[in-house]
């Protein structure tokens, strides 16, 4: 009976040692106990996770991984979160993407097991370009697109500004704004929610020019359009061709894809596979056009083809297209080279910002500028070629309006405006713009201005010895502050109304 015994409190004892070894953690002499295929599977795998044992963790998820299909998610994101645990983050970036590819769920970035690893390049590089992140830029760039739109509504609606031009300065708003809503999207980190931005203005890149260069010869020359201009539109329809069969086309899975393919490879989200190529080709037609657009702007100056008001608005459209040029070739290099932030970066954005906030600006203030004014220096007037104003007329009301700044000086009154003169002249605000540019060759202002600044010099003449004070003669002729009296006085006569009264104390 003793060995009987002792045989079976051996058995008890090792079959207590067994049961508490598997319960501390390690399962014993598995190759004995356990089938290799048990050793292989996913949920020892799992469990080798769940205690925390990633490196034994990861052989099985890996060789789990060939073949899977259902559990392939499942798989993925176990490795990600066991590379990061063992602080490999290229490893669980690589992982990471790939479960994106299969099962876009952005709020995984936000998982406790990524920690160690959430402060590297390599995992910033995928969250920052998915996870949602509105900042001040993204909502400035934004602000400008929405007042951009709100801009081309104004200039469509309003009936003063000429039907072909207002069309083409709408649409040449309407693909900055395009454009800048883009990059707002972007900065905001919203492009894998909304996909269908992914690349949404790329088809205009080559429109900004031949807007700008038909507009300029609209305004200044009323320039009809032939058959032959269509031309133009070539190079945009070519692209928007492209663009429409290898990505507009896409759908909204097919584009988060595609975008994220992009990240696993190092390349930015965001931009083209046909980056290089886009932004040369775009650079040189910025370039191209530019020269167009400089000839235009350059005759239109030397025949003074627009009056003053208009001359100003397309030398300020002019010199805003000129920057945008040079900063997109700035931008244009740092994209290239990988570069999404920086002063460059954002100069080329606030270049086309500024474009469509002096648009805005204009459309606000003087909508008439958008149409192109001629300046009527020419004997034909061909403003006024449909008016009913006769010779006799125009000659009659032209000396009442002699009379009226000769004798009742009414360009004293600093409220004095068109309509004011026309209603003392008992004639339409139209037959009065009229006769100020047949007969003094310059606008409204400009002739308020000139008598102004001639009784002004008349006055400081007349009390050069006592001592004037110049604000008083602002006032005394029509001006509401010193400021500005001081600057047309000086445009008038290259001084100032101060050194204008020393000039005259020293004769």
């Amino acid at each position: 009976m003793r060995p009987r015994v002792f045989l079976i409190i051996l058995f008890f004892l090792l079959f207590k040692w067994s049961y508490s070894t598997i319960r501390s953690g390690a399962p014993v002499y598995e190759e004995e106990i356990i089938s290799k295929s048990m050793q292989d599977s996913l949920d020892w795998a799992d469990y080798y996770y769940n205690i925390h044992q990633y490196n034994r963790a990861i052989p099985l998820y890996e060789k789990n991984l060939e073949g899977a299909v259902q559990e392939k998610p499942h798989i993925l994101k176990k490795l990600a979160l066991s590379e990061a645990a063992l602080e490999h983050p290229e490893k669980a970036r690589a992982h990471l993407n790939d479960y994106l590819l299969l099962e876009f769920d952005p709020t995984f970035l936000s998982h406790e097991g990524f920690d160690p690893v959430r402060s590297s390049q390599e995992f910033k590089t995928i969250s920052e370009a998915i996870v949602p992140d509105i900042d001040i830029w993204s909502i400035i760039y934004f602000v400008v697109a929405m007042i951009g739109f709100y801009v081309i509504v104004l200039i469509l609606l309003n009936k003063k500004i000429n039907g072909i031009a207002g069309v083409l300065i709408a649409s040449f708003v309407f693909i900055h704004s395009l454009f800048i809503l883009n990059i707002s999207v972007n900065e905001a980190h919203y492009l894998f929610e909304f996909p269908h931005t992914y690349l949404m203005s790329t088809w205009a890149s080559f429109l900004y020019g031949p807007l700008l260069y038909f507009y300029f010869k609209r305004i200044a020359f009323r320039y009809q359009f032939k058959p032959v201009d269509l031309l133009h539109l070539l190079p945009t329809l070519i692209l928007l061709a492209f663009m429409g069969i290898t990505v507009y086309s896409m759908s909204a899975d097919e584009k988060v894809a595609l975008m994220l393919t992009r990240l696993k490879n190092g390349l930015s989200a965001q931009d083209s596979n046909k980056l290089l190529l886009i932004v040369v080709l775009k650079i040189i037609s910025l370039v191209v056009y530019g020269y167009f657009i400089r000839k235009v702007y350059l005759k239109s100056k030397a025949k003074n083809a627009l009056d003053p008001a208009g001359q100003t608005w397309q030398k300020n459209i002019y010199y805003i297209h000129f920057l945008y040029i040079f900063t997109y070739s700035a931008y244009g290099i740092l994209i290239i080279n990988g570069f999404n932030s920086g002063l460059l970066y954002n100069l080329s954005i606030a270049a086309m910002a500024l474009m469509v906030l002096y648009v805005g600006y204009s459309a606000n203030i003087q909508p008439q500028v958008f149409g192109g004014r001629y300046t009527y220096l020419n004997r034909m007037f061909p403003k006024y070629e449909k008016s009913g104003l006769t010779p006799s007329l125009s000659l009659e009301l032209k000396e009442n309006l002699i009379r009226l700044f000769d004798k009742e000086k009414i360009y004293r009154e600093n409220d004095i405006n068109l309509e004011m003169v026309a209603r003392k002249l008992n004639t339409t605000r139209h037959n009065a713009s009229q006769v100020i540019n047949e007969h003094f060759k310059v606008s409204f202002h400009a002739l308020i201005n000139t008598y102004r600044i001639d009784e002004a010099k008349k006055i400081l003449k007349e009390h050069n010895d006592h001592g004037l004070n110049i604000i008083d003669v602002a006032y005394e002729v029509g001006y509401n502050n010193k400021v500005t009296f001081n600057k047309a006085f000086k445009k008038k006569t290259q001084l100032t109304p101060s050194e204008f009264q020393r000039s005259v104390s020293n004769h």
